[in-house]
């Protein structure tokens, strides 16, 4: 027997996750098939399939028979290639389109019969009907041999035939021509969602130019290979990303990290796919082919995040479940009940039975969750906030506290010079000296020497020969004069004498969390040079705006306790300091006793906190640790991002409660109308199209949805 072959296919027409679970339970009667995910908002479906037992065929004629429209795509659907997109006809050329102005038509003419001749005009209505009946009824009837009895054709489709029993055929044909237009606008609606999503992969050229042996020669973006060297001019797209190994520009990393404001880069510096070369030439070396490159991997990602269901989908699936058929009996007993108990007329309650059958109909209240996450998610992706999932998207705006790390998240990563104290000549003087001796130095303070004495033009003298380390004490050069040493305080008192100013001098500058190294003459202290990872600049406004929000802060910190205060003082949050990974984890269970915690960390050192937390949020300006660490990835790598992740988070799920109220308080209000005889059947039908309608353009509010200075609730 061969082994099962995976399957994957697009499958066009799903709107909504009433249409994933109707081709899922398709799938599963089918003998052979496993490993089943169908995704609505990708139009995808997947599964394993023993070919001897079920042919590929077969697959595709339950999927057509539910209504839906199998694509074959040989490229397979796992990672969108760049500069590719689904090719979407306009409305009137789908398959819905054409059904619904055939239906349109039929209705526009038996109108024009039924002026013409009113005796046919029953007739002429009835025939329309029962024509647009057709499709829907083999959807309802194929839902129900593949498990899905109750879907909203079944209700539709029962409603229709009970109004042309009872003589209403005029508003049989209404329904009718109604509910098809209330699935086009779904199917509009959903198109427009994942517009947002694709519009990313044109952003990416088609063409890049290739170097090669000194010549340059244009080649597709699918042909480039990791290593290859190519050209981008001012002006055009990255090609891929890369990194840069001749020029400098600056660059616009929008449509990475929703930052429009240009970046400088320059040799060494990564470019990812998509973002702008705004002056300079550059040559990058690529890094990632076409299928894998940042922008590729933003829409894969999102992709799945919306394939997964949040818990507030799952509780409205599972409320569906029993919703539908608990709707087919109520509407049951409405017909029945006044006519046996009270001898009202049968007519007139069998009338009004339908209508409650097609005010019950689910789809807005099933698609109320779904449509916002997703509308939330691709949201989030344009501005470089990158959830991966509604179950993490929701629970962010459920936090109660932020636990930050310091290096890197809080702080820039790399220690900068804050201080220059000159004992023997001035500060420039001791500030190149000490540049001199680090000048071939990879380690981070000496790396700050260096950069700080370019950042003020001075000039560095030529040492001779090579810097000596000694490991955690000091880096010592011979220059012009004598040898000169840049060591700890530590180092420093073993070889000369610290006067007590001096001492008293490093020892305030250490209380500030600073680290502080001194510069030697041979035995002779010449200055002190003090260095700190400075905060970022917007980490103070971060955490004043999340504890406007209601949400406590804290850093955990494996730094010691001198450097860790100094920086939460300043930031104006709590402070656990000294702490190794396993008691980051008991601080992180000990903070989620108080409620759903967030952990922001840089994704390597903090993985343990970030999969202990309730939601765990990675740092990194779209690197492969930002788009692979935690539920979250802030793509901006500011800690703002945080704020607005949880303001994201909490315009979704009000979002989610509007469409919820939206979608059962319009259901009840026709309910009523309907037992006292003012609904008709085709304002019935129009209630839950209408009602569709409402909550998917309030999902797609969502796509607007900007940062403010503030967590609000409000999209």
């Amino acid at each position: 027997m061969a082994a099962p072959t995976s399957v994957k296919l697009r499958v066009e027409g799903m709107d909504c996750a009433a249409c994933a679970v109707k081709i899922e339970n398709a799938m599963k009667r089918l003998p052979g098939v496993s490993d089943i995910n169908v995704s609505y908002s990708q139009e995808k479906l997947s599964l394993l399939l023993d070919a001897d037992r079920t042919s590929e065929s077969v697959i595709d004629g339950k999927i057509r028979a539910l209504g839906y429209t199998p694509v074959r795509d040989e490229r397979g659907w796992g990672v969108p290639k760049p500069a590719e997109k689904s090719d979407r006809s306009p409305w009137w050329r789908t398959q819905k389109g054409r059904l619904t102005l055939g239906i349109g038509a039929l209705y526009a003419v038996a109108f024009v019969i039924a002026h013409l001749a009113p005796d046919i005009a029953a007739w002429a209505y009835s025939g329309a009907a029962l024509i647009s009946l057709v499709p829907f009824a083999r959807r309802a009837l194929a839902g129900l041999v593949s498990g899905t009895p109750f879907s909203i054709e079944m209700l539709m489709s029962v409603a229709a035939i009970g109004a042309l029993v009872i003589g209403a055929a005029e508003e049989a044909a209404v329904v009718i021509f109604l509910f098809a237009v209330g699935e086009l606008l779904e199917t509009i609606a959903a198109g427009r969602a994942r517009a947002g999503i694709e519009a990313l992969i044109s952003l990416v050229p088609k063409i890049a130019l290739r170097e090669s042996n000194g010549k340059i020669e244009e080649i597709a973006v699918d042909d480039l290979r990791v290593g290859d060297a190519i050209v981008v001019r001012p002006g055009d797209r990255v090609p891929s990303d890369g990194s840069i190994v001749d020029g400098s520009s600056e660059i616009n990393e929008s449509p990475v990290t929703g930052e429009s404001v240009p970046v400088t880069k320059q040799i060494g510096d990564k470019v990812f796919a998509g973002s702008i070369n705004t002056n300079g030439e550059l040559r990058v070396q690529v890094s990632h082919v076409a299928s894998d490159n940042t922008i590729a991997r933003i829409i894969h990602m999102v992709e799945e995040a919306q394939a997964t269901k949040a818990p507030t989908a799952r509780v409205i699936d599972q409320f569906s479940a029993w919703y539908t058929p608990a709707a087919m009996i109520a509407a049951l007993l409405v017909i029945v009940t006044p006519p046996l108990l009270f001898g009202a007329d049968w007519m007139t309650w069998v009338y009004r039975g339908l209508a409650t059958l097609l005010i019950a109909c689910p789809c807005a209240l099933v698609i109320s969750t779904p449509a916002a996450i997703a509308s939330g998610l691709a949201a989030g992706a344009r501005l470089g906030l990158l959830i991966k999932g509604g179950a993490a998207l929701e629970m962010l705006g459920k936090v109660k506290t932020v636990a930050f790390d310091k290096t890197g998240t809080l702080t820039e990563g790399r220690p900068q010079v804050t201080d220059v104290f000159a004992v023997v000549g001035d500060e420039n003087a001791v500030l190149s000296r000490a540049a001199a001796v680090e000048r071939t130095t990879s380690h981070p303070l000496g790396v700050a020497i260096v950069a700080e004495a370019v950042r003020r033009s001075l000039e560095i003298p030529a040492s001779f020969g090579g810097a000596v380390a000694t490991p955690g004490k000091a880096v010592t050069a011979r220059l012009k004069d004598t040898f000169v040493s840049v060591g700890s305080p530590r180092y420093a008192a073993e070889q000369a004498t610290l006067e007590e100013p001096l001492a008293r001098r490093i020892r305030e500058l250490e209380r500030e969390g600073k680290t502080v190294v001194v510069l030697l003459a041979g035995k002779r202290v010449e200055g002190l040079i003090a260095m700190r990872d400075e905060p970022r600049p917007d980490a103070a406004s971060a955490i004043s705006q999340l504890r406007a929000a209601g949400v406590s802060t804290i850093m955990l910190t494996g730094d010691n306790s001198r450097t860790g205060e100094a920086i939460a003082r300043g930031l104006g949050l709590d402070v656990r300091a000294e702490l190794l990974p396993d008691a980051k984890l008991d601080a992180i269970a000990e903070l989620k006793q108080a409620g759903p915690v967030a952990m922001v960390g840089d994704g390597i050192n903090d993985a343990p906190a970030l999969a202990a937390a309730s939601v765990g949020i990675a740092m990194g300006g779209g690197t492969d640790v930002a788009l692979e660490t935690a539920e979250a990835a802030l793509l901006r790598n500011r800690v703002t991002g945080v704020v607005e992740l949880i303001a994201l988070s909490r315009a979704t799920l009000g979002n989610v409660w509007q469409n919820i109220a939206l979608a059962l308080g319009l259901k009840l209000v026709f309910l009523g109308t309907t037992l006292f005889g003012v609904t008709t059947l085709w304002m019935a039908i129009l209630a839950d199209t209408g009602a569709t309608v409402l909550v998917t353009a309030n999902a797609l509010r969502l796509l607007r949805w900007r940062p403010k200075d503030r967590t609000s609730g409000s999209p």
